[in-house]
């Protein structure tokens, strides 16, 4: 399993960010709200639905995902409170989110979170990369 998170964690490494906006983008906001409200409540299989086809590969059920959630976004899994932060695309021209999170221990965490449009033109999320936030408690 640390394998597959390592192979996950490689995968969504991304350049660095060139933030466009210092708001939200209400796309993005809507579907992380959506997916962060289904994965507090185990919701496994709303929390999958709102994650791109790319994510769904590499984890081929709801439960499997889950299972990756818990086992390696203990601040997105079990969060006291969440915030959005600035929105903008990264160098590769990938769309993203920032996230402020407070972990179950009371630590503050940024969570980008990569969008990619559907055909359809709704987002999914492709990929999320959390870092705790040095010297900051909530």
């Amino acid at each position: 399993m640390k394998n597959l998170i390592l192979l996950v964690a490689l995968l969504f490494a991304t350049p660095a960010l060139a933030e466009d906006s210092k708001s939200a983008n209400p796309a993005f906001q809507s579907i992380i709200t959506h997916q962060l409200q289904a994965i507090a409540k185990d919701d496994a299989a709303t929390a999958y639905a709102d994650a791109a086809p790319m994510v769904q590969k590499l984890f081929p059920t709801s439960e499997i995902f889950m299972n990756m959630v818990r086992g390696g976004y203990a601040p997105v899994y079990r969060h006291k409170a969440f915030d959005f932060e600035g929105s903008g695309t990264d160098e590769s021209g990938r769309p993203y989110q920032r996230v402020g999170l407070i972990g179950e221990d009371g630590a503050r965490y940024e969570a980008t979170y990569y969008m990619e449009q559907q055909p359809d033109g709704s987002w999914k999320i492709s990929g999320c990369v959390v870092a705790k936030v040095a010297g900051e408690e909530a």
